[in-house]
């Protein structure tokens, strides 16, 4: 059983040395994608500050389609070009929230 604990750091890159050093011990050894996906949405979500969503969407199609997450319910299906993740997936290009603001949404 993983027993990470949540570093209390306020610089970024320290901080995420230590969720990398984490993240790779929590993920050794196992090969299905899954379920490092749901380890990996929980361990960023329970461990970095002003976060209020961590989650995986996974192409299928034309369509992203939500995988494993920690926060309130998201939308199940996003078309690619349509809102943030959408033209973000469209573009094959990863966003976060103050980047997302910037986006032209169709």
């Amino acid at each position: 059983m993983f027993s990470g604990t949540a570093p209390i750091l306020t610089n970024k890159p320290e901080l995420y040395q230590e969720l990398r050093a984490q993240l790779t011990s929590l993920l050794k050894g196992e090969p299905d994608a899954i379920a490092n996906a749901a380890n990996t949405a929980a361990l960023l979500y329970h461990s970095m500050p002003d976060v209020n969503w961590v989650g995986f969407y996974f192409l299928k199609g034309s369509d992203l389609v939500l995988g494993p997450f920690q926060g309130k319910p998201a939308c199940v299906r996003i078309p690619l070009g349509k809102g943030v993740c959408g033209i973000a997936g469209e573009k094959n290009d990863a966003s976060n929230g103050p980047n997302a603001l910037h986006l032209r949404i169709k």
